[in-house]
């Protein structure tokens, strides 16, 4: 299969000169963002989903678009339970084939719902964040997973977590943040994913010929990690 895609184009000449303090201001200052109702009533229907699965492990995850990247790891794992989240009811409703029966679409926004998730206790075994909008302005640290201030509750959910992209400074940056939050050193690794590519942009990129790129770190169970009202820092 042939496919064209455009390389990622940015502004930055390396990692960004602001990610440092933006990670400290996400570990020092709570998101104070209202939830969203649509989304807790989601979060409330997938956890009874969840509980409903007599302790099967939970893999997440997160921006899965339009759910192939769920079915497969729903395919792969059928021990595990596979929760899928986009915000996109059009992206969810695509036709990718069945959902298998240990795997569930959920349309919520995400920063939302990572923040239900961790107040319910919930340990992900494994976690994916796949093909991201990378987002490679400058000006766009914010929106990026790593300098948006959710980050301190995406590393504290725990588990495997993995993070794949075609812009590999992007993966770099996440990983110095996550040096940062945790101490820890993910290393930024080539990835081939041959016939195995879980998305559809994975798909694209990889018959492109881009260079793709993934972070795999295995995290603890870390709620403390996440800044509160009480123990917010000037």
């Amino acid at each position: 299969m042939h496919a064209t895609s455009r390389n990622i184009v940015t502004n930055q000449p390396g990692p960004h000169r602001d990610l440092a303090r933006r990670v400290e201001r996400a570990l020092r200052h709570p998101l104070r963002k209202p939830i969203a109702d649509h989304t807790r009533a989601a979060f409330e229907q997938a956890d009874a989903w969840l509980q409903g699965a007599a302790g099967a492990p939970l893999i997440l995850d997160a921006g899965c678009g339009v759910g192939l990247s769920t079915r497969r790891l729903a395919s792969r794992f059928p021990d595990h339970r596979v929760i899928g989240v986009d915000r996109s009811a059009d992206r969810l409703s695509r036709d990718h084939g069945a959902l298998p029966d240990n795997a569930l679409l959920v349309r919520a926004d995400l920063v939302d719902f990572w923040r239900l998730a961790l107040a319910a206790g919930w340990q992900p075994a494994r976690h994916y964040l796949l093909y991201p909008n990378p987002y490679p302005k400058s000006a766009h640290l914010k929106t990026r997973w790593h300098g948006h201030a959710i980050f301190p509750v995406i590393v504290a959910l725990g588990g495997r977590l993995e993070l794949r992209s075609n812009w590999r400074l992007y993966v770099e940056e996440f990983a110095l943040a996550l040096e940062q939050a945790t101490g820890e050193t993910a290393a930024v690794e080539a990835h081939d994913p041959g016939a195995d590519c879980l998305t559809p942009f994975e798909q694209k990129y990889h018959a492109s010929g881009q260079s793709l790129c993934r972070l795999v770190a295995t995290l603890p169970h870390a709620p403390g990690l996440v800044p509160t009202e009480s123990n917010e820092e000037g």
